[in-house]
C-alpha cells in the first residue's frame, strides 16, 4: 500500500479515517486515461458530506463516463486543519491523495450559508487562490452548485462560476469543455466567457453590479460581454431517471450523520409551503419509476452492506404510488433484516395499512412537520394540514406499535402571535394525548409514549413568497423561545430548540449581496469555521467582521419593498414573474393554495390502478410558471401503479407473513440452528484508523456484501451476534485481531475467508478462520496476551538508538513503571510493569510487523509482550511512555492477540475447556 501523505500524524487527530479514503464503492481512476479531472469538495465534515445525495449522483455520473473522473474531499475538522498548516501540507483528495490544485475543476456543494467559511478553508488548504480574480491559467475552475447557488452573490468573488439548477448534465459538460480549452491553450478569461454561454452557468466576473438607492442592496445591473445572458436561467432535468440513482456510492469510514443507504425517489414538492426555498426552486415534481427505486434499493443493500434504507424526497408521502411502493420495498427487505425509514412525511393521508408496513421493518419512530401550531398560522404558510388530520395520524402511529413521534415546527414566521407560539406546545401535547389514548386502547404501557417537539427559527429565503419579510430580531426570537421553554415544563413535553444566533448570520447571507464577500473572508481569517455547529460558531468574529466593513445588518434582516430589486434578481429559477408576490399576498390574507398536481379536494393517494384510472377530477395547477403536463401526470400515476401490480382494489399489493414477535415486544434471538466461527483479522491502512465502534458497525456490512447470513441477538434492537477481542487503540494497525461470531449457515472456513476477503474494504483481510464446537470457550475466556511492535524513529531520539536499548533494560529491571491514564477527565495511575512479560529490541518478527504496517526508515523496534487480565490491559502508547516518556514520538503495531503461552486463538480450537487450575496457572 502506498503510504498516505498524512500517515505520520493521523493518529493525532479525531477520527483519522475521515481523511484516508479506501471506502467500499470508491472509484479511483487512472488520471492518464481521462480528459477531465474533478474534485467534488463538500464544505462540511466527512460525517455529513458522506450522506449527501447530490454528491453521490455527481460522483457516479463523472466516474461512469470514461472521459472524466471525480474524487472527493471534505472540510477538515479544526484539529486536522491545524496539523496541515503546522506541516505546510495541502488538503488532498480521498481517492488518490492529490492536492486540489492538481484538478481541472473543483466543485463545491453549496447547501447552506453557514458553510461559506469552510469553502475558503478547502480552497486555501488545497492550494487554490481564494479569489477568482487571483487565479491564473493553470489554476482549477472553482464552481459551486446547490440551493444557495440560486442566491450566490455573497460568495461571488470566490467562485469562477455557479451551476443554477440540476447539475447532472452540467457537471460533465462543463468539466470537459474547461479541460479541453485549457489543453488547447485558451486563456482563462476566454474560457470563462465560453462556459458562461452554457445552460444554467453564472460567471460573476462577467457581470456589472450597482447599488439600488431604495434598499441599499448591490445588484447585478448588466453584463460585461455581449454573448453572456443578462439573466441566468436554471438548468432543468425533466426525467431524473435519465441518471438512475447510484447503488454503489462510497461506504465506510467513521459513522455518517445519516448512516444508512438513502435513495432519492423524487425531486421537487407539490405542497407549496411559502417558507420553503427547496419547494420553489426544484419544481416541478419528478418521480423515479417504482421499478428503478425497488431495484436500486435491493442492489444498494447488497453492494453497501447497510442494514437500513431511507426513501427520501422533499415530501416522500406525496409520491403518486407511495403506499404500494413501500409495500413492495418491504417485501424485498424483510427477509434481509433491513430496516426502512421514510423521510419528510406529511401529517395526513397515511393510511393504517401503510403505517403497518413501515412498522414491519423496525423503524423506531416517525417524524412529521406541521411547521406551525395553529390553523391560522398553517394557512399563512400554506401547510395543507389540519389539526384533526395531525391527531388522527398520531393516533394511527401509536396504534400501529410506535412509541415515539417527532414534530417539527418553526418560530418567527410572518404574522405570528404569541398564541401561535403557544399553539406549538398545545399541538404537541394533543398529539401526545392522542398517542397515549391509542396505547391505552391497545392495552400497552402508556408511559412509553413520547412526542418530541423540535423548533427552529424562520429565515426568510430568496425565491420564496416570504423573501420580502423581515426576520424576527434576536431578542424577539429569544422571547418566543422562553415562552416555549416555560410552557414545555408545564406540559411536560420534550422540547428541542435550535440556536437562534446562527440563524441571524444565515439570514444575512441568504439575502446578502456581493459586498459580503469581504465579510466572509475577514471572519474566516479571524478563525470562523464550521459556523453551522453550535460548539464552533463564533458570533463575536462575525460581529467584528460586519462592523469592520461597515455593513448595515438591518438592510438584510428588515422588510424589503416588494417592488425593489434584490441581489438574486438575475437568477431565474423558473417561476413566473408575479407568482411569489401573489403567494405572499395570499399569505397575508391567510388563504391557502392547494397542493399542485392533486385532484381537487383529494389528499389521499390512489392505491390501485382502477381507482386512479377512474378518477377524472381536475388536477390543481396555480400557474407558478413551471410548465407541468397534467395529462401526462395522470397517465404516469396509472403506469406506476400498474408496474407495482396494484390492480385489485381493496387489497394490499403484497401479502406478507405475520410478524414473528408481537408489536412493541423484544425480538427473540435468531431461531433455528446457528454455527459458531472464530476469525482472525488483519487491519492495515485506512481500516487501522477506524475506531472500535466504527469497526463494530463496518464488519456486519462485510458479511452482508458477501451474502453470508449472520445470527442476531434478541432485544428491542437486535444486533449481529459478534464477540470481539480486546479493543485496539485508534490508529494502531494490527496483524491479528480475534473475533467470534454466529452464522445461520454452515460454511467451510476456507470458503468463509475467501468470500469475506472478496468484499472487504481496503486494509482489512481475514487471515484465518475456524469452526467452533460446543465445548470451545468464547474468545473472551481464552485471550491472555498481546504482542506489540513499538517503532521509534532515530531522528527523534536525542541520545541515539542506544537510548531504546537502555530504556528496555531499565524497564525490565524496574519494580514499577507508573503512567497516568485519563478516563472521562479523571486520572488513574497504571503500573505498566505489572503487565509486561517481556521486551526485546529489533527482533525479526517485530521488524517484519513494522514493515507490513508501512513503518519504514531508520527505526528501533521494540517487541513488547504483555498480559491481558479480566480487568484490562495496558495500551501500546503507555508502554512507549514508560520506556522513553510521553514526548518521544512512536508508532505501534499489534502483532497478535493470543491465548496463554502465546498460542494463536485458532490453535486452541477443538480442545476441551481447560481445568480451572490450569487456567489459573496460565
Amino acid at each position: 500500500m502506498t503510504p498516505h501523505p498524512y500517515a505520520e500524524f493521523l493518529h493525532l487527530v479525531e477520527k483519522p479515517a475521515r481523511y484516508t479514503g479506501g471506502e467500499i464503492g470508491a472509484s479511483p481512476k487512472d488520471w492518464a486515461g481521462v480528459e477531465a479531472t474533478v474534485c467534488l469538495a463538500f464544505p462540511d465534515v466527512y460525517d455529513i458530506g458522506m450522506s449527501h445525495l447530490g454528491y453521490k449522483i455527481l460522483y457516479s455520473i463523472l466516474n461512469r463516463d470514461p472521459r472524466t473522473l471525480a474524487e472527493r474531499t471534505y472540510a477538515p475538522w479544526p484539529d486536522m486543519e491545524a496539523e496541515l498548516r503546522r506541516r505546510g501540507l495541502p488538503l488532498v483528495s480521498h481517492e488518490t491523495a492529490r492536492p486540489l490544485r492538481d484538478f481541472d475543476v473543483v466543485g463545491l456543494s453549496l447547501q447552506y450559508e453557514l458553510t461559506y467559511t469552510n469553502c475558503l478553508t478547502i480552497l486555501d488548504l488545497g492550494g487554490v487562490p481564494l479569489r477568482a480574480l487571483d487565479r491564473g491559467d493553470d489554476d482549477p475552475l472553482v464552481i459551486g452548485g446547490g440551493p444557495t447557488a440560486t442566491h450566490p452573490e455573497p460568495m461571488a468573488i470566490f467562485f469562477d462560476a455557479f451551476v443554477v439548477g440540476d447539475g447532472e448534465d452540467a457537471c460533465r459538460d462543463v468539466a470537459l469543455a474547461w479541460a479541453r480549452m485549457k489543453r488547447a491553450g485558451v486563456p482563462r478569461a476566454a474560457r470563462l466567457v465560453e462556459i458562461a454561454k452554457m445552460p444554467g452557468l453564472y460567471v460573476p466576473s462577467l457581470y456589472e453590479v450597482g447599488v439600488v438607492d431604495a434598499t441599499g442592496f448591490e445588484v447585478v445591473t448588466g453584463t460585461r460581454h455581449p454573448d453572456v445572458p443578462a439573466r441566468v436561467t436554471r438548468t432543468f432535468l425533466p426525467d431524473i431517471s435519465k441518471y438512475p440513482f447510484p447503488d454503489d456510492s462510497p461506504v465506510g469510514g467513521p459513522e455518517a450523520i445519516f448512516d444508512r443507504m438513502s435513495i432519492e425517489i423524487a425531486r421537487g414538492c407539490t405542497e407549496g409551503c411559502r417558507f420553503c426555498q427547496a419547494g420553489m426552486i426544484y419544481r416541478p415534481v419528478r418521480e423515479r419509476s417504482p421499478e428503478e427505486i425497488v431495484e436500486t434499493v435491493v442492489s444498494a443493500v447488497k453492494k453497501s452492506g447497510h442494514d437500513e434504507v431511507a426513501l427520501t424526497s422533499l415530501s416522500t408521502a406525496d409520491g403518486t404510488c407511495i403506499s404500494p411502493l413501500i409495500k413492495r420495498v418491504v417485501e424485498r427487505l424483510t427477509p434481509e433484516k433491513v430496516s426502512l425509514s421514510v423521510a419528510s412525511l406529511r401529517a395526513y393521508g397515511l393510511d393504517e395499512d401503510l403505517l403497518g408496513e413501515l412498522r414491519r421493518v423496525r423503524a423506531s419512530g416517525l417524524t412529521f412537520a406541521p411547521e406551525a401550531g395553529t390553523q391560522r398560522m398553517r394557512d399563512v404558510i400554506n401547510k395543507n394540514v389540519t389539526e384533526a388530520q395531525l391527531l388522527e395520524t398520531a393516533e394511527r402511529v401509536f396504534k400501529k406499535g410506535w412509541d415515539r413521534m417527532k414534530l417539527y415546527f418553526i418560530v418567527g414566521l410572518p404574522t405570528e402571535t404569541d398564541d401561535d407560539v403557544r399553539g406549538i406546545l398545545e399541538t404537541g401535547r394533543r398529539a401526545l394525548d392522542a398517542g397515549k389514548q391509542a396505547l391505552r386502547e391497545a392495552g400497552r404501557h402508556v408511559g412509553r409514549a413520547s412526542v418530541t417537539v423540535s423548533v427552529s427559527t424562520h429565515v426568510p429565503k430568496p425565491h420564496t413568497p416570504f423573501q420580502w419579510c423581515a426576520m424576527d430580531s434576536l431578542d424577539e426570537v429569544r422571547r418566543k423561545q422562553a415562552l416555549l421553554r416555560d410552557g414545555a415544563r408545564q406540559l411536560k413535553l420534550d422540547l428541542r430548540m435550535h440556536a437562534s444566533d446562527e440563524s441571524v448570520v444565515e439570514a444575512i447571507f441568504a439575502r446578502g449581496d456581493r459586498r459580503l464577500g469581504d465579510v466572509v473572508e475577514h471572519a474566516w481569517r479571524a478563525g470562523a469555521r464550521f459556523d453551522s455547529w453550535e460548539e464552533h460558531v463564533r458570533l463575536d468574529l462575525w460581529k467584528a467582521a460586519l462592523a469592520a466593513h461597515g455593513v448595515d445588518v438591518a438592510r438584510y434582516l428588515g422588510t424589503v419593498p416588494v417592488d425593489a430589486r434584490v441581489p438574486w434578481d438575475h437568477i431565474d429559477v423558473g417561476l413566473e414573474d408575479g407568482f411569489l408576490l401573489r403567494e405572499y399576498q395570499k399569505a397575508l390574507r391567510g388563504r391557502l393554495s392547494p397542493p399542485c398536481g392533486k385532484a381537487v379536494g383529494q389528499f389521499v393517494h390512489h392505491t390501485n390502478v382502477e381507482e386512479a384510472a377512474a378518477d377524472r377530477r381536475r388536477l390543481v395547477c396555480y400557474d407558478c410558471g413551471v410548465a407541468c403536463d397534467m395529462t401526462s401526470m395522470r397517465t404516469e400515476r396509472v403506469e406506476r401503479l400498474t408496474q407495482l401490480g396494484a390492480a385489485r382494489p381493496g387489497l394490499p399489493v403484497v401479502q406478507l407473513p405475520p410478524r414473528e414477535t408481537e408489536e412493541g415486544k423484544p425480538h427473540a434471538p435468531t431461531k433455528g440452528a446457528t454455527y459458531r466461527y472464530r476469525l482472525v483479522l488483519q487491519k492495515l491502512g485506512p481500516v487501522a484508523f477506524l475506531g472500535h465502534l466504527d469497526l463494530v458497525r463496518a464488519l456486519p456490512r462485510v458479511f452482508r456484501r458477501a451474502e453470508i447470513p449472520l445470527a442476531h441477538t434478541g432485544g428491542f434492537n437486535p444486533k449481529p451476534d459478534f464477540t470481539y477481542g480486546p479493543a485496539l487503540s485508534l490508529g494502531v494497525p494490527s496483524l491479528g485481531e480475534p473475533l467470534d461470531l454466529k452464522l445461520t449457515v454452515e460454511l467451510p472456513p476456507d470458503e468463509l475467508v475467501a468470500r469475506l476477503d472478496a468484499v472487504a474494504p481496503e486494509g482489512l483481510r481475514i487471515t484465518g478462520a475456524a469452526r467452533l464446537g460446543p465445548e470451545d470457550p468464547a474468545i473472551g475466556k481464552i485471550v491472555a496476551e498481546a504482542r506489540y511492535a513499538l517503532a521509534f524513529a532515530h531522528k527523534t531520539l536525542a541520545a541515539g538508538p542506544e537510548a531504546v536499548r537502555d530504556a528496555v533494560e531499565r524497564a525490565m529491571a524496574a519494580e514499577a513503571l507508573p503512567v497516568v491514564r485519563v478516563i472521562d477527565g479523571k486520572q488513574k495511575t497504571m503500573d505498566v510493569r505489572a503487565y509486561l512479560l517481556s521486551l526485546e529490541v529489533d527482533t525479526q518478527a517485530a521488524r517484519d510487523a513494522a514493515t507490513t504496517a508501512g513503518l519504514v526508515g531508520e527505526l528501533s523496534v521494540v517487541e513488547a509482550r504483555v498480559r491481558i487480565t479480566p480487568s484490562g490491559a495496558v495500551k501500546a502508547s503507555e508502554i512507549a511512555e514508560a520506556l522513553l516518556g510521553r514526548d518521544v514520538p512512536h508508532r505501534a503495531v499489534r502483532m497478535a492477540v493470543s491465548a496463554a503461552g502465546g498460542e494463536s486463538p485458532l490453535a486452541v480450537v477443538g480442545r476441551r475447556r481447560a481445568a480451572p487450575q490450569a487456567l489459573a496457572e496460565a
